[in-house]
């Protein structure tokens, strides 16, 4: 059965959800969503761990005055809050994705392992757009600038849910209502103030002690693709696998041992 917590940090009240016991595993969003994208996750894990999901500041049910913040910190008062200082397993997803990243090389100590689904990081070189997935995102940032919010939500499905050179409306029903609906709210939320986790980690992977597992999709954009398999092959602890194929180690490591 799921709970939900209001975790103050600085002028912010996060809300978490936490489900079972055990192990902690923190699930951590995209900047597409809040912690409803782990829905048909967070119950499986909370079977034989200490599942949590929260909303960061700025997405879903999370209440945040406008202030200077850090997203690792906001992290750090979940784990304050739930775990009592059992090193935790963060699984992040793009913007997630770097926030774990940033959390392991700040707090290595209380980072168990690292679920990566193509994250972001900070200090990566710019993307080289192949021409056809230029012209997708030159449309989406069109509509970014039209200020119209369901015309922005509209073009992130298209570049995000269904990918820049899949089929429009690829992913349908549920999945692509629930999607509209959180980046909804994201689009129509109140500026939270700037987040200050800028310390470049891309040139630091190979610090990372913790082991990690690196997962790209087969659609996601290929910058994404070529830094998912950067991110593994320069971690110490690094294993890549891509949706749709079968996983495979890089020829140097195992699969982490992280649940």
């Amino acid at each position: 059965m799921s709970k939900i917590r209001r975790i103050a940090s600085g002028r912010a009240l996060l809300a978490a959800e936490v489900v079972g016991e055990g192990q902690p595993v923190v699930l951590l969003h995209s900047n597409a969503g809040d912690r409803r994208e782990w829905q048909a996750a967070i119950g499986r894990l909370g079977m034989d761990h200490q599942a949590i999901a929260y909303d960061r500041r700025g997405f879903g049910e999370t209440q945040a005055e406008q202030e200077d913040y850090s997203a690792v910190e906001d992290l750090t008062a979940v784990l304050d809050a739930m775990t009592e200082g059992t090193p935790a397993v963060l699984v992040g997803c793009s913007m997630g994705g770097k926030i774990a990243l940033d959390a392991a090389l700040r707090h290595p100590a209380r980072v168990r392992g690292l679920v990566l689904i193509a994250p972001s990081v900070q200090g990566a070189p710019a993307p080289d757009y192949p021409p056809e997935v230029a012209e997708m995102v030159a449309w989406a940032q069109a509509a970014e600038g039209s200020g119209d919010p369901a015309r922005v939500a509209a073009a992130k499905a298209r570049l995000w849910l269904d990918g820049p050179l899949a089929p429009e409306g690829r992913v349908e029903g549920t999945a692509r209502r629930l999607f509209l609906d959180m980046i909804g709210i994201a689009l129509n939320a109140p500026a939270v103030g700037p987040n200050l986790d800028r310390t470049p980690a891309y040139g630091r992977l190979d610090t990372v002690t913790a082991p990690t597992f690196v997962i790209q999709g087969d659609l996601d954009f290929p910058h994404i693709q070529a830094r998912s398999r950067h991110i593994a092959e320069t971690m110490p602890g690094g294993y890549q696998a891509t949706s749709g194929t079968h996983p495979s180690a890089t020829p140097r490591t195992q699969p982490p041992p992280l649940l």
